[in-house]
């Protein structure tokens, strides 16, 4: 078996979608498992539509992701050096393209059928040429086409098998006919199933944050993100659920690729979230909640990691958890319970004088949940926090009293 090689060809328009990771990670996983190549191509030939920073942005997030390419090319540098422009007047001398105001035209063929087996899909998929339209390869500037530049890259690159989204399973034939003419080998072509939106319909751009970088801003960790979309769409011979990269590259086989579109499941993807969440040392989790805590003290989020990492889904819940500790809000009345004004004086003398809590709840009998619950809201603002004795130890004798106090006027 000739050197496997895949690679991930996205275009810098914009942020990298989730499905766009999802290609890119199966790619370099069916790579990888036969100790093969993976290759980033930055598709940047439609300039009207490019992001600056885009291509930084998706070489960034493919190193965060772990996901280390063997070779980089980049389209418009190919352009300069002519590479386009030949076999599209190769094309044009054999009869099999023409010229249109400037640009080039493939010339569909009549009455023949095209075909190819789908290595995703598993099974044999035709056209007949009457459903083809005569579409432009090189367009009047010199720059090429999706549909031109897609089979010479392809097969400049050795590229052996070529993953990609379901939506350019139409183009596939156009595709076909141009390696036909051009006298190449076709590669091994498969097309992914679409991420479906939980409320129906494809996942869209629209519909929430379907974008990496958005995820990642909500606090989702790179491995829980990865280790999600690895099943969406792929699933392992046993119903194993948790795999870090190495693992799943291990592991990785074609046939485990799904024939029915995914539903992207956010109470699934919280899940694994959070299962990584936990896996993290204290010191980790701090270091993460930096970028989410309404101040970056180093040493408090320590001493405050190990009360929230049981709780917490994604790291952008820690402000919601722990914000009380660097700020308060007085609450609202009606969040007290009836005897609240009792409850709360008598834990100020308590904690003045250094006594326990619960003991005086006892001696005073009170009920000992109620009495809790009215010092957890005066505290915090919240009847949803960490417990509320290692929450005062953190924030200390001083300033628990002050909104006791405070909660109490």
């Amino acid at each position: 078996m000739d050197k496997v090689r895949t690679r991930f060809a996205p275009s810098p328009t914009g942020s990298l979608h989730i499905g766009s990771l999802r290609t890119a990670l199966y790619a370099y996983a069916l790579a990888k498992h036969e100790k093969g190549d993976f290759i980033l191509r930055i598709e940047d030939t439609d300039k009207k539509r490019e992001v600056a920073g885009s291509k930084e942005k998706i070489e960034e997030l493919l190193k965060l992701f772990k996901l280390d390419w063997d070779e980089t090319y980049t389209q418009s540098e190919r352009v300069k050096a002519g590479i386009y422009q030949r076999p599209a007047e190769k094309l044009v001398k054999d009869g099999h393209a023409y010229y249109d105001a400037g640009a080039i035209r493939l010339k569909i063929p009549k009455n023949e059928k095209i075909g190819f087996h789908d290595f995703v899909l598993d099974k044999e998929i035709e056209w007949q040429t009457e459903t083809l339209k005569d579409l432009v390869l090189l367009k009047s500037d010199g720059f090429p086409t999706y549909h031109l530049a897609v089979v010479v890259d392809d097969n400049d690159m050795k590229i052996s098998h070529v993953l990609r989204g379901h939506d350019w399973l139409p183009s596939t034939p156009i595709h076909l006919l141009v390696y036909k003419y051009l006298g190449l080998a076709v590669p091994q072509i498969g097309h992914l199933t679409d991420i479906l939106d939980p409320e129906g319909g494809k996942l869209s751009k629209r519909k929430g944050s379907t974008s990496v970088d958005g995820l990642l801003k909500e606090g989702y960790l790179p491995e829980a993100i990865l280790n999600f979309i690895m099943l969406l769409g792929w699933a392992p011979k046993d119903n194993r659920e948790l795999f870090s990269l190495e693992e799943f590259v291990k592991v990785f086989d074609p046939k485990g690729f799904q024939r029915a579109n995914p539903i992207f499941n956010p109470e699934k993807l919280d899940w694994f979230n959070g299962r990584y969440i936990r896996q993290k040392k204290d010191d980790q989790l701090a270091e993460l909640f930096l970028d989410f805590a309404p101040e970056k003290d180093k040493e408090k989020i320590l001493k405050i990691t190990p009360l929230i990492k049981e709780r917490i889904t994604k790291l952008s819940d820690f402000r919601k958890l722990a914000g009380f500790f660097f700020k308060w809000q007085k609450p609202a009345p009606k969040m007290f319970g009836r005897d609240a004004k009792d409850h709360l004086a008598v834990a100020v003398k308590a904690i003045e004088e250094g006594k326990s809590l619960e003991n005086v709840a006892k001696e005073k009998r009170f009920k000992v949940g109620d009495f809790f619950m009215d010092l957890r809201v005066a505290i915090t603002g919240s009847k949803f926090t960490p417990p509320i004795n290692d929450s005062i130890a953190i924030l200390g004798k001083e300033e628990t009293i002050k909104r006791l106090k405070q909660a109490l006027k």
